[in-house]
């Protein structure tokens, strides 16, 4: 089993924790930045901590795993390469909304564990379970490697993360970095609307 403790050894080994002053994608901002791809430039570090989500899902037996893009691709692929089952990816269209692209397809009925890297607000991951639902999957769970949610966030099914961490984000008018003049940064993939 891996702990709490270890989770944070790997994620520290792979440069995983950023500090600066950060636009989230939920528009807040924040002192610290997770980059979780970091992890994933290590096959052997990605495959330790997909395992341990593994064994957290491994009695639900999903048919899929599924993750949103960026975020959510690897986590979804060596998830679903451990547990032994298909590992798709959902991705923004035209319009701005979560879809299977690719050929990609969720059966009527099929058993689906939703995956993501980081987990802030869970605004993607909900994206990523109405989109399952729309298609007739049934959503098992969620799985992250983080949650920094601050213990906020709730999907209606089981939800494991490897590890929870509490970090301090601002509103953008009450932000002590803005007050200083600080440079704010936006380092993830999603585009603020």
């Amino acid at each position: 089993m891996l702990t709490e403790k270890k989770v944070m050894d790997i994620l520290q080994a792979s440069g995983v924790l950023l500090q600066g002053h950060f636009l989230l994608t939920s528009g807040r901002h924040s002192e610290h930045y997770l980059q979780c791809a970091r992890v994933f430039q290590y096959p052997d570090r990605a495959a330790e901590l997909c395992r341990a989500l593994a064994e957290k899902f491994g009695e639900t037996k999903p048919d899929v795993c599924i993750g949103p893009a960026l975020g959510g691709v690897i986590i979804a692929y060596e998830t679903a390469r451990e547990l032994n089952t298909r590992g798709i990816f959902a991705e923004r269209d035209a319009t701005g909304s979560m879809a299977l692209r690719r050929g990609f397809a969720i059966n009527p009925g099929e058993k689906v564990l939703v995956l993501e890297d980081v987990v802030t607000t869970g605004g993607s991951v909900r994206e990523v379970i109405d989109l399952v639902r729309a298609h007739g999957g049934q959503v098992l769970g969620v799985g992250s490697i983080v949650d920094r949610s601050n213990g906020q966030v709730d999907f209606g099914v089981p939800y494991h993360a490897l590890i929870r961490l509490d970090v301090i984000t601002y509103d953008p008018a009450a932000c002590p970095f803005c007050a200083e003049g600080v440079p704010v940064v936006k380092p993830g993939s999603r585009k603020r609307k």
